[in-house]
């Protein structure tokens, strides 16, 4: 069976990962701080492939969400030019099987969308709100007849970790964890404290709006992901968390978007 590489590439890091059928064999995650150039990027992703014990010539599609314009050229240029595959970057005019119900259908992140593909497809039939735990936090409302309403973004944990250690003289960086009391008895755990129970109970608040302004009311599910996530596990905020929804949600653009299922696109929503 060929396998199916994807890559979400994020503010802070590239996150990719290797579909055999519907099993992630293989994952790895890399800073996006520098850019690369397409030979860079391309001798960094073979070697790694090999390490993790892929076949570069094993794999026959690629899916790509970027929402950083300048990296994404590096990345694809790499999948052309050593893998010898035309990725599918998942940009307007791609098949999602969404109906996206946004004032401007373009604004939408790749990554947001990408994660509403996969819950979905997961989760048929389910009034949605999807949380991505990343460098912002995004919330995302999906409804039972996979109509992409909208939703909420703000700064993620470490944003907001680094704008107060940057942005006061005597504020230090610090490690972000759950504490395990709000009370905190040093400057390190005060600002731990601030930063986990502050994004908490902003979760909270915006979950509870979004499901009255789009749902009436009416608890909808609520799938958390990203590299923060687990940290709220324990808080009832998220009914499931999926760490690798946005892979997951690569992989179904791949399917939908190849043989008949392209043919098809019409029918279906588009970015």
């Amino acid at each position: 069976m060929s396998l199916r590489l994807c890559f979400d590439i994020g503010n802070t890091d590239i996150y990719g990962g290797v579909f055999r059928g519907e099993e992630l064999i293989a994952e790895f995650r890399k800073s996006n701080h520098a850019r690369p150039t397409v030979d860079e990027f391309g001798v960094f992703l073979v070697q790694l492939l090999r390490l993790k014990g892929v076949d570069p010539a094993e794999i026959k599609a690629v899916a790509i969400a970027s929402v950083v314009p300048d990296a994404l050229g590096p990345v694809a240029g790499a999948v052309r030019v050593h893998l010898g595959v035309e990725p599918l970057v998942l940009q307007a005019g791609v098949r999602t099987g969404l109906k996206l119900r946004v004032k401007e259908p373009t604004e939408v992140g790749a990554d947001r969308i990408a994660n509403a593909i996969a819950a979905v497809d997961r989760f048929p039939d389910r009034d949605l709100i999807i949380i991505d735990t990343g460098t912002a936090t995004t919330l995302c409302v999906v409804t039972a007849a996979r109509e992409y309403l909208g939703g909420a973004i703000v700064a993620g944990l470490g944003l907001s970790m680094r704008a107060l250690g940057r942005g006061t003289a005597k504020l230090p960086l610090v490690d972000i964890q759950r504490p395990p009391h709000a009370l905190g008895r040093t400057t390190i755990e005060n600002i731990q404290s601030g930063l986990f129970f502050g994004h908490l109970g902003t979760l909270r608040e915006l979950i509870a709006r979004l499901s009255e302004e789009a749902f009436g009311g009416t608890p909808p599910m609520v799938v958390g992901t990203g590299g923060f996530a687990p940290l709220f596990k324990e808080f009832g905020i998220f009914d499931t968390i999926v760490p690798d929804l946005v892979l997951r949600g690569l992989l179904r653009a791949i399917d939908l978007n190849t043989g008949s299922s392209r043919a098809g696109a019409a029918k279906g929503g588009k970015i």
